[in-house]
């Protein structure tokens, strides 16, 4: 598969794998004379697993370096990557049912104690997170952790900042050259945290718009904002599209 079906199967973007390829992570198997990037079916396989290992924190940088174990057994990374996603599944349907016993608490149906308020938090533990440094080694769990507890603040520091300057120009034209270049770096940025394609990308803008909470947010740092980088990703988006 070429690069953009690989791309449009996974949800992910080009760049992405351009990126993974450039620092070894994945080198598809076939580069033609023209330099068109395929994979195969194993190149396929090993990004799964990298997705997977992603999904439960791991950094890149760790997981090129798990793959590269002679060691690494992909049975067991599965096995492990299932436990580590059916507890944070548990997780969330606690979460999920402590929201919908608030608002049913805050409608006056129901009354809930104060453990009742906060059944599913728990940050404190991890329970296979043992199992994961004897699998993987204790620096690809601490190097996970870091990830995934300091991102949060390291990253929305970096979002507001982005934020604030997109505010400063969101009177201007959308497909201008200011205004491109603006929401090109928030289209990077989002790819530092997840992983967006250029059709995800879009569709997120639309939601800037169409949900009240996702505008509320961001016109916080000024009126319009909100509609000002919808239109600019849907002319980013659209601009880079195959034709």
């Amino acid at each position: 598969m070429k690069v953009k079906e690989v791309a449009d199967l996974v949800g992910i973007s080009v760049r992405t794998l351009h990126h993974y390829d450039e620092i070894g992570l994945l080198k598809p198997d076939i580069t033609t004379d023209a330099g068109y990037r395929v994979y195969s079916d194993d190149n396929l396989e090993k990004l799964q697993q990298i997705l997977f290992f992603k999904e439960v924190g791991f950094p890149l940088k760790c997981i090129k370096a798990i793959l590269e174990d002679p060691s690494f057994n992909r049975e067991e990374a599965l096995e492990m990557h299932r436990k580590m996603l059916v507890e944070k599944r548990r997780r969330l349907d606690q979460v999920i049912n402590t929201v919908e016993k608030t608002l049913r608490h805050w409608k006056g149906d129901i009354d809930m104690t104060t453990e009742d308020k906060f059944k599913g938090f728990d940050f404190s533990r991890n329970p296979y997170e043992q199992e994961a440094r004897e699998r993987w080694g204790d620096k690809a769990v601490d190097d996970a952790n870091k990830k995934t507890k300091g991102m949060s603040e390291a990253k929305q520091e970096e979002v507001n900042d982005l934020y604030r300057k997109l505010a400063t120009i969101r009177h201007k034209d959308p497909a201008s050259k200011e205004a491109q270049e603006a929401i090109a770096k928030w289209y990077l940025l989002l790819n530092e945290i997840g992983s967006y394609s250029l059709e995800a990308f879009k569709g997120l803008g639309q939601m800037y718009i169409a949900d009240e909470r996702f505008t509320k947010n961001i016109d916080q740092f000024g009126d319009g904002l909100a509609q000002f980088m919808a239109d600019a990703m849907a002319v980013y988006a659209d601009n880079r599209q195959p034709n």
